[in-house]
């Protein structure tokens, strides 16, 4: 199943500049998701990181997989997703082994490996062109947005 990027903003809180999905290739309920961002020389990062050599930060790709993991818990959740928030919990393992600049196709493969008592652990990789560029296991949560 595909999301487009009305669903994803749909499922999803966040808005631009801060919105890091622009589809979902691939959904297998509960399990895994693949979805991309475009990275695009206007993103307004690129102004100072680094003029002359623009470079997405790592903290920004690891953004966009925690919002994929969004995607993955949100779109399992059926309408109950409507009063949460997903909120990242924590990160393990991150590693990044490639740089992501303007013209890239950022893939995001998240992989769901438990949840317990509420909260997901996921392996996460950020892929361009095949070769693995940013990895980590993330720790995420839904919350009451009344919290």
């Amino acid at each position: 199943m595909e999301l487009d990027i009305h669903k994803v903003m749909e499922l999803l809180p966040h808005r631009y500049p801060f919105l890091l999905i622009d589809r979902v290739n691939e959904f297998e309920e509960g399990k895994s998701l693949k979805a991309i961002k475009n990275v695009t020389i206007n993103e307004p990062f690129f102004q100072g990181h680094f003029p002359g050599q623009p470079i997405m930060p790592g903290v920004l790709v690891l953004e966009a997989m925690a919002q994929a993991t969004g995607l993955l818990a949100f779109s399992s959740m059926g309408n109950a997703h409507k009063s949460k928030l997903y909120m990242l919990v924590g990160i393990d393992k991150a590693r990044f082994r490639g740089q992501v600049v303007p013209g890239d196709q950022l893939v995001l493969d998240i992989s769901l490996k438990r949840n317990m008592r509420g909260i997901g652990m996921y392996q996460c990789e950020a892929r361009i062109n095949g070769d693995v560029v940013a990895e980590a296991e993330m720790m995420c949560s839904a919350q009451d947005r009344n919290q």
